[in-house]
């Protein structure tokens, strides 16, 4: 049973930054998957901020997110991470790190329907 756990949000000023993290256990040793880190404001869809292909490395960011976070996973390919700096009050919602087996495209933001598994998610909110 794959199960993973968010951690690191926390509330902000404007400008500061946070590290987000995910920790990922149960998988088998085949460690080629798709990670990602949702978000959803409230009244808002879910959205896909960043996702990153392990076998690779390959990563994509939505626009509004280019430049600021970074998407990156530790040598064991066990924890996921997302560095936010330079926050934004828009930055402000619940964010979820999500998992599934296989290879991901890095072009195009994803839905939250293409992935298996979900962290119980960590609240981000960024005050001006």
């Amino acid at each position: 049973q794959v199960q993973l756990v968010d951690s690191g949000g926390g509330s902000v000023q404007a400008g500061g930054s946070l590290r987000l993290s995910c920790a990922a256990s149960g998988y088998t040793y085949y460690s080629r998957r798709c990670m990602a880190w949702f978000r959803q404001a409230p009244g808002k869809e879910r959205e896909d901020v960043a996702h990153i292909y392990t076998g690779d490395g390959d990563t994509y960011y939505a626009d509004s997110v280019m430049g600021r976070f970074t998407i990156s996973q530790d040598n064991a390919k066990t924890t996921l991470y997302l560095l936010m700096n330079n926050l934004k009050p828009e930055d402000t919602a619940m964010y979820y790190c999500a998992a599934h087996t296989g290879w991901c495209g890095t072009w195009s933001p994803f839905s939250s329907a293409d992935f298996d598994y979900w962290g119980q998610g960590t609240q981000v909110t960024v005050s001006t």
